[in-house]
């Protein structure tokens, strides 16, 4: 075998090279950052509804509107962000303060974005991170697991699985729940006494214990 016949053609190596090359960053998103470091560093944060027109506001000079509307929108877009959301956090102000809870539709549509965007690498890997991100986020919505459903259900049936799967794990979270309080009132024990005995952590049974 040539040596000519092992060698990288120099027009595959140039779209190599084209791939790996990071995308640049909006000028803005540079602006952003030194002015709320809190919110655009290095932890995203789910921004309030309605920030746009709070930094139009603000900063109507160095945050242009047209320019400002298309750095916000790669913000949002951006995989950081997706996670930001997809993990409860609550949406925050300018002066980053929590403001409000982000909308249980807005958690749910995050993790199957971010599921979509992490199956093709590692599907079974990012299938179960996406069911355990769903019944936290179940948890979390203040809903029934019946009243999640029916708000939620998917004709996608991959979807349609995950959601499942996941109402299967809080159903059995609520049974072992009302399992333990069960226990713990038969017993007799302190609180402190019935981790113990049951191998939990302190805190933990508190937790359980006072739903």
């Amino acid at each position: 075998m040539t040596q000519d016949s092992t060698a990288t053609p120099p027009v595959a190596r140039g779209q190599a090279a084209a791939r790996k090359a990071p995308r640049p960053v909006h000028p803005l998103l540079h602006k952003l950052f030194e002015l709320y470091p809190r919110l655009f560093g290095a932890r995203f944060l789910p921004l309030k509804i309605g920030i746009y027109q709070d930094l139009v506001a603000a900063h109507p000079e160095a945050l242009p509107a047209a320019e400002l509307k298309v750095a916000l929108g790669l913000h949002t877009r951006s995989t950081r962000y997706i996670e930001a959301v997809a993990a409860g956090l609550a949406r925050h102000d300018l002066q980053g303060k929590p403001v409000e809870p982000v909308a249980p539709e807005h958690v749910h549509h995050a993790i199957l974005e971010l599921y979509k965007r992490r199956s093709g690498r590692g599907p079974e890997q990012a299938r179960e991170r996406a069911v355990a991100q769903l019944a936290a986020a179940i948890e979390a919505s203040g809903l029934s697991r019946e009243a999640y459903r029916e708000r939620f259900t998917s004709p996608d049936d991959d979807v349609h699985s995950m959601l499942e799967e996941a109402l299967s794990v809080m159903a059995q979270r609520a049974a072992r729940r009302e399992a333990l309080q069960n226990a713990f009132q038969a017993s007799g024990k302190t609180m402190a006494e019935f981790a113990e005995m049951y191998g939990l952590d302190p805190n933990e049974a508190r937790r359980l214990l006072a739903q």
